[in-house]
């Protein structure tokens, strides 16, 4: 006796399976195209702004932010780092590792503005119980000195 399910439908079953894959390709697909249109924006923003560093290239302050990520992305970026790492990080290095992959050349403004949202995403991690406290940069240079975090025991 075989334990796989029997249909009376086989061909919709196939049909399905396929349709779900055509639309996973093409979302994936789409993903790409998002993150390269993103580069593109934020290389022209930087580029408004040695024209004129003063220069906001968005209407709405309200509604649009800078840099914007997608739902959970910085997570899923931050946890990715930790478990990558051969040690623990800073905020300052998980930063510069996110402006890289997304291709912003930043200046420090930006830096400062996606370290406060990478520090806050590790406070909720941290709340999640999913980060701990590993010290305090010894090396840190003008900018230090940088908090320490690690993943959990046990967290992941």
């Amino acid at each position: 006796m075989s334990n796989e399910p029997t249909y009376q439908r086989p061909n919709t079953v196939a049909g399905l399976v396929a349709k779900h894959k055509e639309l996973s390709d093409l979302r994936e697909r789409y993903k790409v195209e998002i993150k390269k249109l993103t580069v593109d924006i934020d290389h022209l923003d930087a580029a408004i702004r040695l024209f004129d560093p003063q220069s906001d290239t968005y209407a709405i302050k309200e509604y649009v932010t800078k840099h914007r990520a997608a739902k959970g992305s910085v997570k899923r970026f931050v946890l990715g780092q930790f478990r990558e790492a051969p040690g623990p990080l800073t905020s300052r290095q998980i930063t510069e590792a996110w402006a890289e992959d997304r291709g912003l050349a930043a200046d420090e403004a930006t830096l400062t503005l996606l370290r406060k949202r990478i520090g806050a995403c590790i406070k909720g991690c941290v709340n999640q119980g999913l980060i701990e406290d590993a010290g305090w940069t010894t090396d840190h240079g003008e900018n230090g000195p940088y908090k320490l975090w690690k993943l959990k025991e046990g967290g992941l």
